[in-house]
This record gives C-alpha cells, sequence and structure tokens, in this order.
C-alpha cells in the first residue's frame, strides 16, 4: 500500500530510508534542485513540479476523488481525478500513470498531456502553500476503481452540472478550479462538445 503523507519515509535500493523529495523549478519549469515534500510547502512555499489528472468515463463525466482524512494536506476535500508530484528526475507523464494506479487501483485507458499551469495556493486550514508548475492530464477509464482507503475516501463520475452544484456545498481543493480550467480546452477536445465540458 502506497505511503504518501509528507513526513513518510521511503527505502532506497540499499535498504536505508530516505525523505520524499520533489523536484524544484524556476517559472520556466527548469529543474534546479530538491527539496524535502513538507518542507517544499511551508510558507511561503517553493516552487516545485507536480501534475493533476482528468479522468472521465464513456459518457464524459469527470472522476473526482475526496481525499482521505488521514492525508497531511487537504485531508477530506473533493479533487481532481489523482493529483501529485513526480520523484527527481521521473517524467510527470511516468508519475501521472504510476499515482492514478496507486491512489485508484486502476491504469487509464488513454492518458494524454493537456499543457502546464503554475500557481500560488496557500491552504487557509493546514497553513500548507501550493507553490506548483503543474502538468496536466486528461484521459479516459473504463475499469472498475479500487481506491486506496489510505488516499481515498470516496469518488464520484460527475457531470458539469453536478460538479456546480457539489462545489458550491462541498469544500473542495484549493488548486481544483485553477487546475480543471486550465485543462478545459484538452478536456473539451476528449470529451466531444455533448459533454457540456
Amino acid at each position: 500500500m502506497p505511503i504518501t503523507p509528507a513526513t513518510a519515509m521511503h527505502s532506497s535500493q540499499n535498504s536505508t530510508t530516505e525523505a520524499i523529495l520533489l523536484e524544484l523549478v524556476d517559472e520556466d519549469g527548469t529543474t534546479i534542485g530538491t527539496a524535502e515534500k513538507l518542507a517544499a510547502h511551508q510558507p511561503p512555499g517553493q516552487l516545485h513540479r507536480a501534475f493533476s489528472v482528468f479522468l472521465f468515463d464513456e459518457r464524459g463525466r469527470l472522476l473526482l476523488q475526496q481525499r482521505a482524512l488521514g492525508k497531511y494536506h487537504s485531508p477530506g476535500v473533493w479533487s481532481n481525478t489523482c493529483c501529485g508530484h513526480p520523484y527527481p528526475g521521473e517524467a510527470p507523464f511516468a508519475a501521472a500513470a504510476r499515482r492514478t494506479y496507486e491512489e485508484l487501483g486502476v491504469s487509464p485507458s488513454l492518458l494524454a498531456e493537456a499543457g502546464t499551469v503554475r500557481y500560488n495556493h496557500p491552504d487557509p486550514h493546514s497553513g500548507l502553500v501550493e507553490q506548483e508548475f503543474n502538468h496536466l492530464f486528461v484521459g479516459l477509464v473504463q475499469s472498475p476503481l479500487r481506491p486506496d482507503p489510505e488516499e481515498v475516501g470516496e469518488t464520484a463520475f460527475v457531470t458539469p452540472t453536478e460538479l456546480a452544484e457539489r462545489h458550491a456545498k462541498d469544500p473542495f481543493s484549493a488548486w481544483f478550479m485553477t487546475v480543471l480550467d486550465a485543462a478545459r480546452p484538452a478536456v473539451r477536445e476528449l470529451t466531444g462538445a455533448a459533454a457540456g465540458w
């Protein structure tokens, strides 16, 4: 079972443990170094590489996930299908596919790049800051989900109208609308005009 809290350690090939590192980038997305995961999110935040995935079913509905209550950052809020950080040197596409499988137990049947977006979103509840250069991906999911309860509280497939209704009453991640709006051109190309995105 994957462990992703910022304070978690992971084993290297020589059986020692090391902190989870993120790739720090400049404003153009060029790698300039690394930082420990929690340190990169402490105010004012360090600009780091991230990814966001938006998967849709055959009816053009977006797969949302509610982040597990045990998450160190934004627990219990709704967000896009999957988001996270590549390990240093890991391609964002590979990281997006890896984390989608780790969190939701499913591999996208299609996954395509959908651009990048840069943002700075403080989280008022945790005090942490999302200072990210985010790689966006859209795709299709056609297999049954098997969410990891350590990562995901609930999932839901929603139409644009259902998303608007849910967004009006439920808490969402601070970055959700920023990444969705940035991905919309690719979402529309993938789902077609009838889906309404």
